[in-house]
């Protein structure tokens, strides 16, 4: 696993479901998101490549609750003490006290997600383990010990607790599964439980002053990033 620049404190760990992104703090890393179980093991290998210890690790950012998501986030916490931050609607989920709510699947999205969830089930993945949130993140909310401000969005519709992270300084975007990346395009991610309330966060996100846009499904976007996503058509993907 080798760690992709995005700037030069951001890297993406592109793995076949689910990309993680590794922030370099003032004093250590944030992990957002810990991809599929099984996925420690790599990870940690990528941070040592950065030149970081499994103790270096501060947080583990959970933008939602599924498992390509907070997958290996309890063998990641035991490898590092990280506390975990994920939004307050979510938590539950994450805690496994409450049940995750299904995704409402357009027709086009049923036949993918069918070939996805084959995928998993060829990949003999470690079971999923629940773990304890540290930090509820509401909308509004501001992380502080990033070296800059980073303004926390509640952006609910592909769960009910989705989170983005947007650095504005930088002009940064933690979009979570809201926006995907294909073909050259910024895309509203599939598999959402209430695809018009997804359609509205996506809306938010792209009203912010973006450059740089980073996704958990598709390449980032590395220059440009508001432009393409006030050019998104949200509404007819995924028909």
């Amino acid at each position: 696993m080798e760690p992709i620049p995005i700037t030069r404190t951001v890297w993406q760990l592109r793995f076949p479901v689910g990309h993680v992104h590794v922030v370099r703090l003032p004093d250590g890393y944030a992990l957002i998101d810990t991809g599929m179980p099984g996925s420690a093991p790599a990870i940690l290998d990528a941070l040592a490549q950065l030149g970081g210890r499994p103790a270096d690790v501060r947080q583990i950012v959970l933008t939602h609750s599924h498992v390509d998501h907070m997958g290996s986030a309890a063998d990641l916490v035991a490898a590092t003490g990280a506390r975990v931050l994920a939004g307050a609607v979510d938590a539950p989920f994450i805690r496994g006290a409450a049940p995750e709510p299904e995704p409402v699947h357009t027709p086009s999205e049923r036949a993918l997600h069918e070939q996805v969830m084959a995928r998993f089930a060829d990949a003999d993945l470690p079971p999923l383990r629940r773990l304890e949130v540290d930090a509820d993140l509401h909308d509004g909310d501001t992380l502080d010990d990033w070296g800059e401000p980073v303004h926390v969005l509640h952006v609910p519709g592909h769960t009910p607790g989705s989170i983005a992270l947007h650095l504005p300084a930088g002009g940064v975007l933690f979009s979570g599964d809201i926006v995907a990346t294909a073909e050259g395009r910024v895309i509203l991610g599939p598999f959402n439980v209430a695809r018009e309330q997804a359609i509205a966060s996506f809306r938010r996100l792209a009203a912010l002053e973006v450059e740089i846009l980073c996704v958990p499904h598709g390449e980032p976007v590395t220059e440009g990033a508001g432009d393409l996503l006030r050019a998104a058509t949200p509404e007819k993907d995924w028909i």
